[in-house]
């Protein structure tokens, strides 16, 4: 597969749709205006095609193995994710106080969707954004320089874990259990499945957001708290220390997306170093994680939305390649005689203009402009 990122495009979007330069009027974001934008999204398409696009194929075929509990990722990917921290792709729209570059989310998004263009199967990796908007929160001060720094610069990754073998989308359900302990840590036990890149050999940690539930918990959604449980406790320099009681027990074998594993992590099955019990710490206050969850999902709802994005700006290149090889068959060849249009020649036109309006949605989103209708006299 070919790439090549639709910069030309991006930029128009971001500078006469987003209006790029009148948010780069804003107290703190005189940076970010469109020659800076440029010269991040040039960089970023760089890599993405000189990096990223070679590993694409070999994703598909050698997918990531799980053998005894350790996760082995595709041959490839962990040296790419190494560039993208080294050129410090990883934390465009992080803080700088944590280390990030400090830029708006509307210049980050190019980036992502050129990750997604380029490979949707290493961006899985890159959910850290999710778990650091969670953790941003002023009150949260030892947590935040603990864990930030180390997450915007990409040495370690995070997951969210909510869904359970007999939770789905029925989050009431959540069975995993916390019982805090005399020196103010919590012991999780349960099981959490559908984890992007739970376990994997990419990053030096992985950073678990877990939901579970205290022992004085009300029942329902209204009883879930939010736990930070790293795989590797952290020590006082800030390393990773003893193996922590989360354990993968297994992967899922799917249909695509192969190199991006799938894990179903078991915590508190005492295989670690710690005993038995996952040792977590408290985010925020108790019974409010679901709270503090809906901001990383939030999140992943607008990157799954750029990640179609991404893929149809990927894929109507490739329709274009190989339309000409395939036979339209007989009734489109009697149409073509007739003088009539094939179906695809106009499908690929809908889809590109589905393509390029979905982006400057998404740009104008973040600039936060909306659509402002009248309000009917009875809603006043």
């Amino acid at each position: 597969m070919t790439y090549k990122a639709p910069l030309k495009d991006m930029l128009f979007t971001l500078q006469h749709v987003a209006s790029l330069d009148d948010l780069a009027s804003l107290p703190g974001l005189e940076e970010a205006g469109y020659a800076a934008a440029a010269a991040v999204l040039e960089e970023c398409a760089r890599f993405n095609e000189q990096v990223l696009v070679p590993l694409n194929r070999t994703g598909d075929q050698q997918p990531a193995t799980w053998e005894d509990g350790v996760v082995r990722t595709t041959p490839g990917f962990r040296a790419g994710l190494c560039r993208l921290c080294r050129g410090r792709l990883a934390g465009r729209s992080a803080s700088a106080e944590f280390g990030g570059a400090g830029l708006p989310k509307l210049v980050a998004t190019p980036c992502i969707q050129m990750l997604n263009s380029a490979t949707c199967r290493s961006h899985c990796v890159l959910c850290s954004p999710m778990g650091r908007s969670s953790l941003a929160h002023r009150r949260l001060e030892a947590q935040r320089s603990t864990y930030l720094p180390r997450l915007v610069s990409g040495e370690w990754t995070g997951t969210m874990n909510l869904t359970e073998p007999q939770a789905g989308s029925d989050l009431s359900l959540v069975r995993s259990r916390a019982v805090p302990q005399d020196d103010g840590s919590y012991r999780i036990s349960g099981q959490k499945i559908y984890i992007t890149f739970g376990e994997h050999d990419m990053a030096d940690n992985i950073v678990h957001l877990v939901l579970a539930r205290t022992p004085e918990a009300p029942e329902g959604v209204k009883g879930m708290s939010l736990f930070i449980v790293p795989k590797f406790l952290v020590n006082d320099d800030g390393s990773p220390g003893k193996r922590n009681d989360v354990y993968c027990a297994s992967i899922e074998h799917k249909l695509g997306i192969k190199a991006s594993p799938t894990a179903v992590l078991v915590f508190g099955d005492d295989k670690g170093e710690v005993g038995a019990g996952a040792i977590g710490h408290l985010v925020g206050e108790q019974n409010r994680g679901l709270e503090y969850m809906f901001i990383m999902m939030n999140s992943a709802r607008f990157s799954v939305g750029m990640q179609g994005v991404a893929v149809a700006e990927t894929g109507l290149p490739e329709g274009r390649r190989l339309r000409p090889r395939a036979d339209p068959g007989p009734r489109c060849r009697r149409l073509s005689r007739a003088g009539g249009h094939h179906q695809s020649s106009r499908r690929a036109t809908h889809a590109d203009e589905h393509e390029v309006a979905d982006r400057g949605l998404a740009f104008a989103g973040l600039r936060g402009r909306r659509a402002r209708r009248p309000r009917p006299p009875w809603g006043r």
